[in-house]
C-alpha cells in the first residue's frame, strides 16, 4: 500500500507543469515541524509532504570520486517515521514514481525527467553563482536551484490525493536570493 501511495503521490505533484504560466499561487500550510535532513556536499534536493515525515532525498551519484555518467542523480529514502535509517527506493518506486530518468546534454549538463511525468524538464547544471552542480527548473518564469519541495495534500482517495498546493524552495542562480514558488494545481 506505501508503493502504490507514493506512486500516486508523485503523479499528482508533477501533473503541476510548471513549464506553464497558467496556476495560481497559493499560500502551502507547510508542515514546519518536519525534520530537515543532513545535507552534505553531494545533497542536491529533497521531498516532504503532509501525510508522514519520510523524505526522498537526491543526491550526485559520484563513484570513484567522478559523476555517473549514466545516473547523474541517486534517490533514497531517509525514513523518519521509522528510525530515520536511509532506504533504497523499491523497484516500482524508482521505475514509476520517484525515479529520474537522465539525459546527458554535454559534459556538465543533463536533462531530468521525473519517470511518473515526463513533462517537466529539470537540468542538473553548474550555478554561475558557485560553479557547483545543481538542479534547476524553470516555474513561471523563474529559474530556480531547486533545494526543497513541499506538497500540502489533504484528503481526496487513495488513487487520487487532494493536493491543494505545492511549495518549490531554492536558491535564484543569478542572485544567490532565496526563492519560493507555490503552484495550486
Amino acid at each position: 500500500m506505501k508503493i502504490l501511495l507514493v506512486h500516486f503521490f508523485v503523479l499528482t505533484f508533477f501533473h503541476l507543469d510548471t513549464n506553464h504560466a497558467d496556476f495560481e499561487s497559493c499560500v502551502c500550510k507547510v508542515k514546519e515541524d518536519l525534520p530537515t535532513p543532513p545535507t552534505g556536499e553531494h545533497t542536491l534536493f529533497y521531498i516532504q509532504r503532509t501525510p508522514n515525515e519520510n523524505t526522498i532525498m537526491y543526491d550526485l551519484n559520484v563513484v570513484n570520486g567522478a559523476l555517473d555518467d549514466e545516473e547523474p542523480v541517486h534517490a533514497y529514502w531517509l525514513r523518519y517515521q521509522e528510525e530515520g535509517q536511509k532506504e533504497e527506493l523499491s523497484y516500482i518506486q524508482e521505475n514509476y514514481a520517484y525515479g529520474l530518468k537522465s539525459r546527458k546534454i554535454n559534459a556538465n549538463r543533463y536533462e531530468l525527467r521525473f519517470v511518473s511525468y515526463k513533462k517537466i524538464l529539470f537540468y542538473l547544471d553548474h550555478s554561475p553563482r558557485d560553479n557547483r552542480l545543481h538542479i534547476q527548473v524553470t516555474i513561471n518564469g523563474k529559474i530556480i536551484e531547486v533545494n526543497r519541495v513541499f506538497l500540502q495534500i489533504e484528503g481526496g482517495s487513495f488513487w487520487f490525493p487532494n493536493v491543494v498546493c505545492a511549495e518549490v524552495r531554492g536558491i535564484d542562480p543569478t542572485t544567490g536570493i532565496e526563492v519560493i514558488q507555490t503552484l495550486k494545481p
